[in-house]
C-alpha cells in the first residue's frame, strides 16, 4: 500500500523524530507514505470566511498531487488533518469554491474533492487493522498506564471529519491497547489544551493544559499520547505537569521494536 504523504511544517522542522518514526513504522507494517513534491503549509487553521479562496489552495493542490496519484492523502498532524480534510469538504459541497479554485490554479484536470483524506491512525485503524498492529509488536508497552488525548481538531466538526464519535471517541484507546498498554479514561480527554492562544495569552493554555493533565494524574495514568504537535507543545511546556506527554508515532515505533 502506498499513500501520498503531507508532513506538514512543525514534523519537517520542530519535529523531525516524529515524522521518522511514522515512516519507519508504516514500513514495517506494509505500507509507504510517499512524500507528495512542492507541498506548502496548510495554514495550520481551517478558513471560516465562505469568500476565502487563497488560503485554502495549498490543501487543494496537495489534494490534487494525490488524485493524479489516485492514492489516498495522508497526515500525522491533527491540525494539518482538520484543514485539509475540511477544504476538501468545501470541494465536494461547494460549487462556488470549486469554480474559484479550479479558475485560480488552472489545474490539467479540475478537482472536485475525489481524494480520501485519512490521519495516520485511521490508516492504522481502517487499512492495516490493529489486530495486525498488535500482532507486528515486538516491544509490547505491557502494564503501562497512558492516556490518551484527543483534543479539539482531531475529531471536531464530526460531520466533516467522521473519524471517529467526538464526544466518546475510541481510536487513541484501542491503538494504546494494540501495543500492549493499558488504556486510561478521564473527564478532560476531548477538551481544547488552549491551542493557539499559548501566542496570544499564555495563562489561557497553562489553565486548560494544567486541567488536562491533572485530570489524566488523577485518573491513575502515567503518560499522555497525543496525535496533535500543538497539543504535544501545551501539554508539555504550559501545564506544568511532570506526567511524560509522546507523540503517538513515536510510542508506536518502540513498540514495533524500532527505536
Amino acid at each position: 500500500m502506498t499513500f501520498s504523504y503531507f508532513p506538514g511544517c512543525t514534523l519537517r522542522t520542530k519535529a523531525k523524530e516524529l515524522d521518522r518514526y511514522a515512516r519507519i513504522s508504516a514500513e514495517a507494517l506494509g505500507f509507504t507514505l510517499e512524500e507528495i513534491p512542492d507541498w506548502q503549509c496548510c495554514g495550520g487553521v481551517y478558513p471560516m470566511a465562505k469568500n476565502e479562496i487563497a488560503t485554502k489552495l495549498s490543501s487543494i493542490r496537495a489534494l490534487a498531487s494525490a488524485k493524479e496519484k489516485g492514492q489516498p492523502l495522508v497526515t500525522l498532524c491533527s491540525a494539518c488533518h482538520n484543514v485539509i480534510k475540511q477544504v476538501n469538504n468545501d470541494m465536494q459541497t461547494d460549487s462556488d469554491i470549486v469554480m474559484k479554485a479550479n479558475n485560480y490554479l488552472k489545474l490539467e484536470e479540475a478537482y472536485q474533492g475525489e481524494t480520501e483524506v485519512l490521519h495516520y491512525l485511521e490508516v492504522l485503524r481502517d487499512k492495516v487493522g490493529f489486530d495486525n498492529l498488535k500482532a507486528a509488536v515486538k516491544n509490547p508497552l505491557t502494564g503501562k498506564k497512558i492516556a490518551a488525548y484527543y483534543g479539539c481538531l482531531l475529531l471536531r466538526p464530526g460531520k466533516v471529519m467522521q473519524m471517529d464519535n467526538p464526544e466518546n471517541p475510541k481510536i487513541l484507546e484501542d491503538f494504546i491497547k494494540a501495543i500492549g498498554a493499558e488504556p486510561v479514561l478521564y473527564p478532560q480527554r476531548n477538551e481544547c489544551c488552549g491551542g493557539y492562544m499559548t501566542m496570544e495569552d499564555k495563562s489561557v493554555a497553562e489553565s486548560r493544559s494544567s486541567k488536562v493533565m491533572n485530570s489524566a494524574s488523577d485518573n491513575g495514568a502515567e503518560m499522555v499520547i497525543t496525535a496533535c504537535p500543538l497539543c504535544l507543545y501545551n501539554l508539555q511546556k504550559n501545564s506544568g505537569s511532570e506526567l511524560p506527554v509522546v507523540y503517538f508515532t513515536e510510542l508506536l515505533a518502540q513498540a514495533l521494536g524500532l527505536k
